[in-house]
């Protein structure tokens, strides 16, 4: 028995059940994963995050393990197109903070620990959701005997495919977009420092990043979504160093190597977000592209929306209209993350080499008007 169970023990999980403990509030987290994920696909921490993750004490620790990128740079055959700063996106974080998933959940789960050390529950996945008047029961197995969790109120962040927005038989909106990706993790080379890197070539777009530990992730766009064209472009880490030369005409070494991966590209977004007495949050309710990082932190920012109508419903408060206004808000957030996902996913694609050279001298214009710039800078940072 518990105030309010978590399904899924990611980083919005985690959030969403630090928030509610430091109020006071009983939460079991319910997780079917036994260990941490080693690897790490998000990697961007915007400042509205930033803000909300210092609501519970872990902002510090997150920038001092982080690189905070405070600039980014666009450049296309060989020029430099235009330059970002991050500057004036925040008075307290004016940075993206770059920051592998793995290290931010772990520094999550550690807050959690130190609220409640029996709050986190390891190896349970949740078979069966059904609510009975003013309460919510979930079902487990977890190769025992099965158990179960009676809260007042239940958030599934379990991620992409979530298993409550299934059991809830939740109609979702899906596209799927005609792009796909090959990235990974290697020595940094680039003498680009803190400073994130966008080529916008004519055979696609490569993005790098900086990592801690002199590290550096490399996004290479593909030929097409089958990767036609593209040899070994799903498990060869010499192939992407190939393509990142070709493109970049920066030496990569291969063999410093630490994380590949390929990934295409879709949205899907829960058609509602409440159900009962029952909330999705983060990517059980919303798959946005993860171009532009935008999917752990919109996650954050439903866990922060929520948390008040959690609270005001365990105060006895009728939060109908409540969870009503938050449902609508943070639609409208994923329907607007999700078009700006689309931008910058169109910004990357190939093109024949006039209509290229046209698309990045118009880029180099409107960066060069500050008010514009300015603007895109907020926008990338999810303001």
């Amino acid at each position: 028995m518990a105030d309010v169970l978590v399904i899924g023990g990611g980083p919005v999980g985690l959030f969403m059940a630090a928030l509610l403990l430091q109020h006071g509030v009983s939460v079991r987290i319910l997780e079917q994963r036994t260990g941490a994920e080693p690897h790490s696909r998000a990697i961007g921490i915007h400042p509205p995050s930033l803000d909300a993750l210092q609501g519970i004490g872990v902002a510090p620790d997150l920038v001092a393990e982080g690189v905070p990128i405070r600039r980014g740079i666009a450049l296309g055959g060989g020029s430099r197109l235009a330059e970002m700063s991050f500057a004036g996106v925040s008075d307290r974080f004016p940075f993206v903070l770059a920051l592998p998933q793995s290290r931010t959940e772990a520094i999550l789960e550690e807050r959690v620990r130190q609220l409640d050390p029996g709050a986190m529950r390891r190896g349970v996945r949740v078979t069966r959701l059904h609510h009975d008047g003013g309460q919510v029961t979930a079902e487990t197995g977890t190769g025992g005997p099965a158990a179960r969790y009676t809260a007042a109120i239940a958030i599934a962040a379990d991620g992409v495919r979530s298993t409550v927005r299934a059991r809830l038989g939740t109609p979702v909106r899906a596209k799927d977009y005609p792009d796909s990706y090959l990235m990974g993790d290697f020595a940094d080379t680039t003498g680009f420092g803190p400073d994130a890197a966008l080529f916008l070539e004519s055979a696609g777009i490569v993005e790098s990043f900086p990592l801690p530990g002199k590290l550096r992730r490399w996004v290479v766009r593909l030929a097409d979504a089958a990767g036609v064209g593209d040899p070994g472009s799903g498990t060869d880490a010499r192939w992407l160093v190939q393509r990142i030369g070709e493109r970049t005409g920066i030496d990569v070494d291969p063999g410093s190597n630490s994380m590949l991966s390929r990934f295409g590209v879709r949205s899907r977004l829960a058609r509602r977000m409440v159900t009962g007495r029952t909330v999705l949050i983060g990517d059980a309710a919303h798959e946005i592209s993860p171009i532009g990082g935008q999917g752990m932190n919109l996650g954050w920012l439903d866990a922060v929306a929520l948390a008040p109508v959690i609270l005001a419903s365990l105060r006895g408060e009728d939060m109908g209209m409540k969870i009503r206004n938050f449902e609508i808000g943070r639609q409208a957030a994923a329907a607007r993350a999700a078009r700006q996902s689309e931008i910058n996913m169109a910004l990357g694609r190939p093109l024949p080499a006039a209509a290229w050279s046209m698309r990045n001298r118009a880029i180099a214009a409107a960066a060069a008007v500050p008010a514009v710039n300015g603007f895109v800078a907020r926008r990338f940072t999810m303001q």
